[in-house]
């Protein structure tokens, strides 16, 4: 692992995840998931739901990764994971329920310190992204989180879901950079692992308190949050 007197040496590219790393994914779509599973009469925890949205969608893209054929769009994996949540609470539902529910990742907004940080990154740094996303999606997404990331990268450049060693390389090859120059961010363990293991240098966001577990593919930093981060690598 390398320290961050090391990196800053080294680094030429930070790359983060958009969902759950630089968006609130969790809290943004159970303010959505509310009032909509409200006015279904499901009085169970929208937050509980929301999490089994998630799992469910990342499940299947996993799966889809797993099965080497032909890569399926992130919102069609969704759509598949939603409409499996609701039959699963017994939320009685149609398909263009399921595609608006699915259509508001797109309008997520960041957390709250990412603005600032990724503008403080941004003075040394090329910030780009590289998410499980679509291109479409991606796009959209912009104009909702507002940040002025220099590239945003599909996976769907390597018809792969991450944690696939091929998103990794391919986005530094996009980049024009070797995949130790780069810096990826992720605020969870699974996305983190599969950078470093692909070659590039990590930065595990520890947002929600939780181990990283027993892999050898360590992250090279454990911040708090994003500003912490961006002090670590800036300053």
């Amino acid at each position: 692992m390398a320290t961050a007197a090391e990196l800053k040496k080294k680094i030429k590219v930070v790359m983060f995840d958009q969902y759950g790393t630089v968006v609130d994914m969790q809290k943004g779509l159970v303010e959505i998931a509310t009032p909509f599973l409200k006015e279904k009469g499901w009085d169970g925890n929208p937050n509980s739901f929301v999490t089994w949205w998630r799992r469910t969608h990342f499940e299947n893209s996993m799966i889809d990764a797993l099965l080497h054929k032909e890569h399926t769009p992130y919102r069609t994996i969704g759509e598949r994971a939603v409409a499996y949540t609701l039959e699963r609470a017994g939320v009685q539902h149609t398909e263009d329920e399921v595609k608006y529910l699915v259509g508001c990742i797109e309008k997520l907004k960041p957390f709250p310190d990412v603005p600032d940080a990724l503008a403080k990154l941004q003075t040394k740094y090329r910030i780009v992204v590289l998410s499980n996303g679509d291109r479409d999606m991606l796009e959209t997404a912009k104009k909702y989180h507002g940040v002025p990331f220099n590239n945003v990268i599909s996976v769907a450049e390597a018809s792969s879901f991450k944690p696939h060693v091929d998103t990794y390389t391919k986005a530094a090859e996009i980049e024009g950079v070797q995949l130790d120059e780069v810096l990826f961010v992720a605020n969870h363990a699974f996305d983190c692992l599969g950078a470093k293991a692909a070659g590039m240098h990590s930065a595990f966001i520890d947002r929600r308190k939780r181990p990283f577990g027993g892999t050898p593919h360590q992250p090279d930093l454990w911040v708090d949050d994003m500003k912490s981060l961006a002090d670590l690598m800036v300053d």
